[in-house]
């Protein structure tokens, strides 16, 4: 970066009035499906302790080895700039005492992330996170209920073909006896292990199944099935989960590998992809499960709880690659206000201010003097009518109203413009 030439820092991004837009779209399709759920909203710090994520997330994990931007503060205190909101909304519920409010307790949350990982398509250093989590219940029907959240969701965004791809990974009864033939299967395969994967076996080796690594795919394809290994009461709760899917119709695949990469589930995991080629290739669109031991761990009483999650932006591009193409140009103003000369100038801005409060759509060129180019601006903001004050119209407190795609156009006083518009529009 060279002086004068500042960029915004690798993997940080500007949001611009179009991503705003979709943004607050998101949001309040969101907050509809929270409202009527009852979902909560909440906002926890951006900062939280670090030792929240190393519990929570999991030591061992990518975000917390790899991708945490971590700081010391004055006093001391290990600090980290929140990399996932899951954690934090445990916390807020542990501190806030709401173990003792009517189950389940439903909140959701949207805000900002940051991970230290490597840039790509749609993913960012700093990035925003929507997210539903429910507290203080095991019943199947919480899983269903935030997948089906989420279906809805994406389908309210244009998204077709989706599927989720579901999995249970067994709990503390059963989840032992899984991974101790996982690691006696990859133990005779370690050199066709990539790196991260080497050492993961010696960590926790339910996490070579969410690796990406070509050569790990190739590996894992005859690894143990955690579904071999369930106990009674994890095949039962994903039994009864598979029937609550079908009954709504929603499609799924059972995927027998999916462990997502976070310590804290337990039992369900899901993501949502849209079952096409391209759609796989892109990967899920959100994800999350069950974590029965999170609001304990972290300094609770010994609480159910299922949640999950989406990176907004992701979203937001994918949208945008798939409606550049078909998108009609709307209009950004329903009327446009031209003047020539300081007296015209005045009388424009008093009916600019007018307009405002009868919440007609309008745009200007107050700061112009040339009506060629104060038009060529109406047509570029696809207004339907132009209102043109000219000298002459100034002095007889008159306005132009011409109609922009037929070019007709008529004389009226300057007071009767609001409730002719408004018969028009």
């Amino acid at each position: 970066m060279t002086k004068n030439n500042y960029q915004t820092p690798t993997g940080m991004h500007d949001l611009f009035q179009k991503d705003l837009e979709q943004f607050s779209k998101i949001e309040q399709s969101a907050k509809k499906l929270a409202d009527f759920y009852g979902f909560e909203k909440i906002e926890t710090p951006i900062l939280e302790f670090s030792e929240i994520f190393e519990k929570g997330t999991g030591a061992d994990t990518d975000i917390v080895e790899k991708e945490m931007y971590s700081l010391k503060t004055k006093g001391g205190d290990l600090l980290t700039l929140r990399p996932e909101i899951t954690p934090g909304v445990v916390r807020a519920y542990n501190q806030a005492g709401m173990q003792n409010l009517p189950k389940p307790v439903r909140l959701w949350y949207l805000g900002p992330c940051f991970r230290h990982e490597r840039p790509q398509a749609g993913r960012y250093r700093q990035f925003n996170q929507l997210g539903f989590e429910s507290f203080g219940t095991s019943h199947p029907i919480i899983d269903t209920i935030t997948i089906q959240i989420f279906y809805s969701l994406l389908k309210s965004f244009g998204f077709k073909k989706l599927a989720v791809e579901v999995s249970c990974i067994g709990d503390s009864q059963c989840r032992g006896a899984f991974k101790k033939a996982l690691t006696n299967y990859f133990r005779s395969r370690t050199s066709s292990l990539c790196a991260d994967c080497r050492a993961r076996l010696k960590k926790n080796p339910l996490r070579i199944l969410d690796c990406k690594e070509e050569k790990c795919a190739v590996v894992k394809k005859g690894a143990p099935q955690v579904l071999d290994y369930l106990c009674k009461d994890c095949s039962n709760h994903f039994k009864s989960l598979l029937e609550f899917l079908e009954e709504l119709e929603i499609p799924y695949n059972i995927n027998p590998y999916l462990v997502r990469g976070l310590d804290y589930y337990t039992r369900t995991v899901f993501e949502i992809i849209e079952d096409t080629e391209e759609g796989r290739a892109q990967g899920s669109l959100t994800g999350g499960g069950r974590y029965d031991g999170l609001v304990k761990l972290l300094g609770g009483k010994d609480t159910p709880a299922c949640g999950a999650s989406m990176g907004v932006e992701r979203v937001i591009n994918l949208i945008k690659a798939r409606t550049k193409n078909t998108a009609i140009d709307e209009p950004i103003c329903d009327v446009y206000l031209a003047q020539v000369g300081e007296l015209a100038k005045k009388k424009a801005l008093k009916l600019f201010e007018q307009l405002r409060q009868a919440n007609i759509k309008a745009g200007e060129g107050l700061h112009k003097e040339s009506l060629s180019a104060q038009l060529g601006a109406a047509d570029t903001m696809k207004a339907k009518y132009s209102l043109i004050i000219g000298q002459k119209e100034a002095l007889n407190n008159q306005v132009i109203i011409r109609e922009m795609k037929t070019g007709r156009q008529k004389v009226i006083d300057i007071d009767k413009v609001i409730k002719e518009l408004k018969s028009k529009i």
